[in-house]
């Protein structure tokens, strides 16, 4: 693997967006409410899910097997004042680390860290959002 970011993407931060995320998570607090609400800390996870393109995928850049893969770690870090509704971001994900390990059960463990970085109108760092994924050596076994 030469490059280890996936192209650039869009993230319009939407109003009633926020407010869903917010009721989602069943959260009553008055910032993500009003004329101009901040995003929940969380909120970003969905632009891996509504605003990531299939060609900026960090999945498809690390390569890990879908039905060998497991969520292991997620983390959020801010550079300021959470984004507010009517921001555009521009987020690009990159692989910060790749190693294996043995698992205790036999079989090598293969851990990829990705960092997406959001950018706002001026190319200022935002936010960042670091997430860790491990595939394990075998897919799971057919009714388990």
């Amino acid at each position: 693997m030469t490059d280890n970011t996936a192209p650039a993407f869009e993230v319009r931060v939407e109003h009633g967006k926020i407010r869903e995320f917010a009721r989602a998570a069943m959260s009553t607090d008055p910032a993500y409410q009003g004329a101009d609400p901040v995003i929940p800390p969380t909120f970003l996870t969905t632009a891996g899910f509504f605003w990531q393109t299939a060609e900026s995928k960090a999945a498809a850049v690390h390569g890990l097997d879908p039905q060998r893969t497991l969520h292991a770690e997620q983390e959020y870090i801010f550079h300021g004042e959470p984004p507010r509704a009517g921001q555009v971001l521009t987020a690009t994900a990159r692989i910060a680390d790749r190693f294996e390990k043995e698992g205790r059960r036999g079989g090598s463990l293969t851990f990829v860290k990705v960092v997406t970085e959001f950018r706002d109108a001026d190319g200022t760092l935002v936010a960042e959002q670091r997430s860790t994924a491990v595939e394990t050596a075998h897919a799971p076994k057919e009714g388990s």
